[in-house]
C-alpha cells in the first residue's frame, strides 16, 4: 500500500470513528453533580440520525417545526435551564410561538391572562397569580428560567392539561368523567393497541413500584392518556402561526405514545420535534442502553439530552410505608 493510500485509509477511518466518539461538549456549569463525570453528560444523540450533534445543532432543529416539545424531570434544575436555552433559540428566529404547560391547567388560563395583561414581563407575579406555590408543583425557581425566556419575548402562555379534578374523576368513573364534545375530541373511546395498553399498565405499575392495585392500572392509563391528549388538544386549539413549545415530562413527549402521537392523530403532516432530558445512569454507558430505561426501542424521541442525575431517596419506600397501613 502507498503512502498516498495508507494516509487514505486513515483519514477515512478517523472520520468514522469521530462519528462514533464525537468531541467532549462545551464545558458547562451543571446545578446537579451526581454521575457528572459520566461520558453522556452534556451530550446530544439524534435518534433518527444515529450519531451525536452538537448544541448548534439541535438549536436549529428547534426553529422549524412547528410544535417543538420538550420534556424533563420536574425537580431537575439543570433541565429547566436547558429548556430555557431551546426557547430563547426558537425566538432568536424571530418567531412567536405559544409556550405551553403540563404545570397549568385549564382553568388557570384567565388568571395567566390577566396577569401578563397587567404585567406582561413579571415572572414573579405570574407565579403568584397561579398559586403556584400551593399547586404541588416543585418550587417555581426551577420553572422561572423557562417562565422568563417567555415573558421576555411577549410569547402567549399557554395553560395545557387537565385540571386534577378531573383526572380523578377520569379514574374513578371512566370516560363518561367528560363532557361528550370533548371526549370525542380527545379520542378516549378510541381502542387502544394491546402492545401499547400492555406497555403503559407494566410503567405505571413500575413507577408505582409495583404498590397499585392491578384493578387501578387501567384507570391510571386511561387518565394518562387522557392527559396527553388534552395537552395535544391545547396545542392545535390555542397556538398562533408560529407553533407552540410544550413544557412537560418525559414521558408526555413520547412519540409512541405520548403528546406526540395524539397531534398526528389529528393534524396530517404536523411536524413536531421531541427532545427528551434524561439523567446518565452509570449502568447505561451509550444512547443506546437508555432504551431499556424507558422501555421502547429505538429511543421514543428525536433527540435526547443527557445531563447529569438527582440524588434521590428511595422512591418505593414511602409507597411501601403507606400501604403498610391499615
Amino acid at each position: 500500500m502507498t503512502r498516498t493510500s495508507t494516509a487514505l485509509v486513515l483519514a477515512l477511518s478517523l472520520g468514522c470513528a469521530s462519528k462514533q466518539q464525537p468531541s467532549h461538549p462545551p464545558a458547562r456549569e451543571w446545578a446537579t453533580t451526581l454521575h457528572r463525570d459520566h461520558p453522556l453528560v452534556g451530550r446530544i444523540w439524534d435518534v433518527q440520525g444515529g450519531r451525536f450533534v452538537d448544541e448548534s445543532a439541535l438549536r436549529a432543529a428547534v426553529v422549524p417545526a412547528r410544535f417543538v416539545l420538550l420534556g424533563e424531570r420536574h425537580d431537575h434544575p439543570d433541565h429547566h435551564r436547558l429548556q430555557a436555552e431551546l426557547v430563547r433559540a426558537r425566538t432568536a428566529s424571530g418567531q412567536r410561538p405559544a409556550l405551553a404547560f403540563e404545570m397549568l391547567d385549564v382553568t388557570q388560563q384567565p388568571a395567566v391572562d390577566a396577569a401578563l395583561k397587567a404585567q406582561p414581563e413579571d415572572v414573579e407575579g405570574l407565579a403568584k397569580a397561579v398559586d403556584w406555590a400551593h399547586s404541588g408543583w416543585p418550587a417555581f425557581s426551577l420553572y422561572a428560567p423557562v417562565f422568563a425566556a417567555g415573558l421576555q419575548a411577549r410569547l402567549p402562555i399557554v395553560a395545557a392539561n387537565l385540571p386534577r379534578a378531573q383526572v380523578r374523576e377520569l379514574v374513578m368513573k371512566g370516560p363518561e368523567a367528560l363532557p361528550s364534545d370533548l371526549r370525542s375530541r380527545l379520542g378516549l373511546e378510541a381502542p387502544v393497541p394491546e402492545a401499547e395498553a400492555k406497555a403503559v399498565r407494566e410503567e405505571l405499575d413500575r413507577s408505582h413500584c409495583g404498590q397499585l392495585p392491578q384493578q387501578m392500572l387501567e384507570p391510571m392509563a386511561l387518565a394518562q392518556r387522557a392527559r396527553d391528549a388534552m395537552m395535544a388538544d391545547r396545542l392545535l386549539e390555542t397556538v398562533p402561526a408560529d407553533g407552540a413549545v410544550l413544557i412537560t415530562g418525559n414521558g408526555h413527549v413520547r412519540k409512541d405514545r405520548g403528546v406526540p402521537a395524539h397531534l398526528e392523530r389529528r393534524v396530517k403532516d404536523v411536524t413536531v420535534l421531541s427532545v427528551a432530558l434524561l439523567e446518565v445512569s452509570p449502568e447505561a454507558l451509550s444512547p443506546q442502553d437508555y432504551a431499556a430505561v424507558v422501555g421502547a426501542t429505538p429511543l421514543p424521541y428525536d433527540y435526547v439530552w443527557f445531563t447529569p442525575a438527582m440524588p434521590e431517596d428511595d422512591p418505593c419506600k414511602a409507597l411501601r410505608e403507606r400501604n403498610k397501613k391499615p
